[in-house]
C-alpha cells in the first residue's frame, strides 16, 4: 500500500513510529476554492465550502491572510520546479484588472443601433472595434490571466495537492491559531485528534481553550470528508449526548480485539491462550471447565462474592446505569460487586501485560516473569501506551489500565490479588503451582493521615464561609454535603448512592440500662457490598427537607413521592445562572442523583475557596485547606466523634470498619495527653532552676 492509497477504516490504528512533518500542507480544498476565487465565482459560499475550518468568512483578516498564503505556497511549488514564470502567473490577483464584458454591446445589437446594416461585415467590425477597441483588448487579457491561471492550477494540483493521513501533524492541515489550542491539549497528530473525539463523545471539545461547539463541528465535517485517505471514521456515538446512547451503541466503539482493551473485549490469540500452558496440569484432573486463561480468570471472578440484592435493585433503579444486552455471555461483567471490580483490574491488567507486551501465557509463568510484571507496575511503560486518566470509561477507545505508576501500597495489592488467583487456579487443578509465591512485595506503611481532617477552628470557619455562599441549588447541594458528611463519616460512594426512601424513622423502646429514643437511620451498602445502619441527626434530616423543597420535591422524605429519590440530585437551576452553557437547554429530572466525581470536584472547589478566604486570616490553616479533599470530611468525623466521647465501638459500626485496629487510628486522646505532659515538663524545667 502506498503512503496516498486509501486506508482501511477503524477506530482504534496502532499509534505511528515516526514523528509527522509540521509543515503546513496543501490540499484540494485549497485548489478548488483559488479556481473559485479566480474566476469570479462568490467567494463566501467557495469558502464555506471548502476552507470554512480555517475561520469565519466575515473575518477579513482571516481571508486575506489565508488567500496570501495559498498564493504564497503555490509560487514556492512552481518555483522548487524551476516554473519562475508560473510562480510569477500565480501570484497576479486577475481582479484587479476590469471585466467591462457587461458593459458591451453585442456586434449584431451596434449594427442595428447604428444603422449599419448595408454596410459590409469587415466595415462593420471596424466601426465596433473603433467605438470599443479598449474595452475589448482589456476583456481578452483577463480571460487569458484567467485561463492561465486555471492551467496553472491544475499542474499544482497534481503535483502539490496532498490528501491527509492519520500520522499527519495538526500543523500540516488546520490553521495555526486553531493547532495552537489543540496542541495545548496534548492532540498533536490528525490520528489523536480522531482519538479524542471517538473516546470523549460529542462534547470532545469541552475544556480545550477557544474551541466551541461550532469550531469543533467544522473540525468534525473536516475530518468526516477526509475519512477515506485518513483510514480513521469518526463513530455515530459522537454525534448523540452521552446520556442518550444505548449500552448497545457504546458497545461497538471499541472492537473486539488482541490489544490494549478492557477484558471483556480482548481476544485471546490462539498461540497464547494458554491451552498447552507450560505449567498446565492435566485437563482430566482439572476441577473446571475452563480449557484456556481466559475462562480460568473469568471462572475465579466469578468464585467472589457477587454483588448483594439491594446493590442489584439500586443498579437496576439507576436512571444513569448502562446495562449490556443479555445476550452477552459476559453482560454479567457490568454487575460485579466492589471486590470483584478490584480482582477483575488487576486479573485484566496482568492478562494485557502477559499477552501484549510479554508475549506469554499466564499458565506459562515462571517466577521471572511475575517479577518483571512487579516492577512493571512501578513504571508502566511506554506510558502512552498503558496509561490514562481515571475518568476515562471502559467504552472510550481513550480508556487505559493505569493511571501511571502504582505506589508501593498499590503494587502490594495488585501482588497479594494475583497471588490469590494463581492459589485459586492450583486449588482446582488448572496449574501446578503458584510462581507469585515467591515473589517480594513493597512493605505497606498503610495507616489513615490524621492531618488530614479539619481542627475545631477550621470546622468553625468552614461552617461561616458557607453562610456567605450566594442561594443556589450547587451551593444549597454544598452545604447540605459538608453538613451530611460531617455527620455521618459515610464514604462519598455511600453517600451519592443513597436515596430518601434509604431513610427510616425508628422508636426504640425503654430497658433497664437506658431510656427510650426515637431518631432518623440510614441503611447504606458499604465496602464488601456490606449493608450497615447509620443513626443520622434530626438536624440534617431537617435541611434535607429544605434541599428537596429546592429540588421541586415534598420536603417530607417519608412521602411516596420522593421513593427513588437520591439524597444528592443535580443542579436545576443552571438555564437561569449560566443560559450560555448546553447544559441550560436539558430537562433535568430532579429526582436523579449525580456521579461521586460531580461532587468530589464541588468539595474540592469549595475547600479552595475557604483557603482563599482564611489566607490573610491564617496562612498555615489556609494552606491545609487549600490541599482538602473529600476524604477529609470522613477523618474528621471520626477524629471529632471520639474527641467528644463516643465510645470506639460505636464510631466502628458507623464507619463500617472491618477491624476496630482501624478506627483506634482516629483516637488521640493518649497522644494529646502525652504531648501537653511533655510541654509541661518543659516549661517547668528549661532553665534548669
Amino acid at each position: 500500500m502506498t503512503e496516498t492509497e486509501p486506508k482501511k477504516l477503524d477506530f482504534n490504528n496502532s499509534a505511528p513510529t515516526t514523528s509527522p512533518t509540521r509543515a503546513r500542507k496543501l490540499h484540494l480544498g485549497h485548489f478548488a476554492f483559488m479556481r473559485a476565487v479566480v474566476q469570479g465565482l462568490d467567494a463566501q459560499s467557495s469558502w464555506n465550502r471548502y476552507l470554512r475550518l480555517d475561520g469565519d468568512y466575515s473575518d477579513l483578516r482571516i481571508t486575506k491572510k489565508t488567500i496570501a498564503w495559498i498564493r504564497d505556497e503555490f509560487a514556492a511549488a512552481a518555483r522548487r520546479y524551476d516554473r519562475h514564470g508560473t510562480a510569477r502567473l500565480v501570484l497576479m490577483d486577475a481582479t484587479t484588472i476590469s471585466d467591462k464584458s457587461g458593459e458591451l454591446q453585442s456586434l449584431d445589437e451596434f449594427v442595428v443601433e447604428m444603422g449599419l446594416e448595408d454596410f459590409s461585415e469587415t466595415e462593420q467590425i471596424e466601426a465596433y472595434q473603433e467605438k470599443f477597441g479598449n474595452k475589448t483588448q482589456q476583456q481578452s487579457r483577463r480571460a487569458k490571466l484567467i485561463s492561465k491561471q486555471l492551467e496553472a492550477l491544475k499542474w499544482l494540483e497534481e503535483l502539490v495537492a496532498q490528501p491527509p493521513l492519520s500520522g499527519d501533524a495538526i500543523a500540516s492541515w488546520f490553521n495555526p491559531d486553531l493547532v495552537t489550542h489543540l496542541e495545548a491539549a496534548d492532540i498533536f497528530t490528525v490520528r489523536a485528534l480522531v482519538e479524542r473525539i471517538n473516546g470523549s463523545g460529542l462534547r470532545w471539545w469541552s475544556g480545550i481553550k477557544a474551541i466551541g461547539a461550532l469550531k469543533a463541528k467544522r473540525i468534525v465535517e473536516w475530518l468526516s470528508v477526509h475519512e477515506v485517505t485518513i483510514g480513521l471514521r469518526i463513530g455515530t456515538h459522537t454525534l448523540v449526548q452521552r446520556s442518550k446512547l444505548q449500552p448497545e451503541e457504546l458497545d461497538r466503539v471499541v472492537a473486539r480485539k488482541t490489544g490494549i482493551v478492557p477484558l471483556e473485549k480482548f481476544v485471546m490469540p490462539a498461540e497464547l491462550n494458554g491451552t498447552d500452558g507450560m505449567y498446565r496440569a492435566p485437563q482430566r484432573l482439572c476441577l473446571m471447565r475452563a480449557d484456556n486463561d481466559y475462562d480460568a480468570i473469568l471462572t475465579w471472578l466469578k468464585s467472589k462474592h457477587g454483588p448483594s440484592e439491594a446493590v442489584i435493585a439500586k443498579k437496576k433503579a439507576s436512571s444513569s446505569s448502562q446495562k449490556m444486552d443479555p445476550s452477552n455471555p459476559l453482560a454479567w461483567l457490568s454487575s460485579l460487586s466492589n471486590t470483584q471490580r478490584a480482582y477483575k483490574k488487576e486479573a485484566e491488567r496482568f492478562l494485557l501485560w502477559a499477552i501484549v507486551q510479554h508475549k506469554k501465557p499466564l499458565s506459562s509463568m515462571t517466577l521471572e516473569d511475575c517479577e518483571s510484571y512487579r516492577e512493571f507496575l512501578a513504571n508502566p511503560a511506554p506510558a502512552d501506551r498503558w496509561c490514562g486518566p481515571r475518568w476515562r470509561e471502559k467504552w472510550s477507545p481513550l480508556w487505559r489500565p493505569f493511571e501511571g505508576p502504582l505506589a508501593p501500597r498499590a503494587q502490594r495489592q495488585s501482588v497479594t490479588i494475583l497471588k490469590s488467583m494463581y492459589r485459586f487456579l492450583v486449588d482446582q487443578c488448572y496449574l501446578i503451582g503458584n510462581p507469585w509465591n515467591g515473589v517480594l512485595t513493597p512493605k505497606s506503611n498503610q495507616k489513615i493521615n490524621k492531618g488530614h481532617s479539619f481542627s475545631r477552628s477550621q470546622w468553625k470557619f468552614i461552617n461561616e464561609y458557607l453562610y456567605t455562599l450566594p442561594d443556589h441549588s450547587a451551593n444549597i447541594r454544598i452545604s447540605f454535603a459538608i453538613h451530611f458528611l460531617y455527620a455521618t463519616g459515610l464514604r462519598l460512594s455511600e453517600a451519592v448512592m443513597s436515596k430518601v426512601d434509604h431513610l427510616n424513622w425508628m422508636s426504640y423502646p425503654a430497658d433497664e440500662e437506658s431510656d427510650g429514643v426515637e431518631g432518623w437511620e440510614l441503611t447504606v451498602i458499604g465496602k464488601g457490598d456490606k449493608e450497615r445502619t447509620i443513626p443520622i441527626p434530626i438536624e440534617i434530616v431537617a435541611e434535607l427537607s429544605q434541599y428537596l423543597e429546592s429540588r421541586g420535591l415534598d420536603s417530607d422524605p417519608t412521602d411516596p413521592s420522593n421513593v427513588g429519590v437520591f439524597l444528592f440530585g443535580k443542579t436545576t437551576d443552571v438555564a437561569e445562572r449560566a443560559p450560555w452553557s448546553p447544559k441550560s437547554t436539558l430537562d433535568v429530572d430532579p429526582k436523579s442523583g449525580i456521579v461521586a466525581s460531580t461532587l468530589a470536584d464541588q468539595l474540592k472547589r469549595f475547600f479552595a475557596n475557604c483557603s482563599d478566604a482564611m489566607m490573610l486570616v491564617d496562612p498555615q490553616s489556609a494552606s491545609k485547606l487549600a490541599s482538602a479533599s473529600t476524604h477529609w470530611m470522613r477523618h474528621t468525623h471520626g477524629s471529632h466523634s471520639l474527641a467528644s466521647g463516643m465510645p470506639l465501638e460505636i464510631l466502628q459500626q458507623n464507619l463500617g470498619h472491618a477491624s476496630l485496629n482501624t478506627t483506634t487510628v482516629y483516637s488521640s486522646s493518649e497522644e494529646s495527653r502525652r504531648m501537653k505532659e511533655v510541654q509541661k515538663f518543659w516549661q517547668k524545667n528549661r532553665t534548669g532552676s
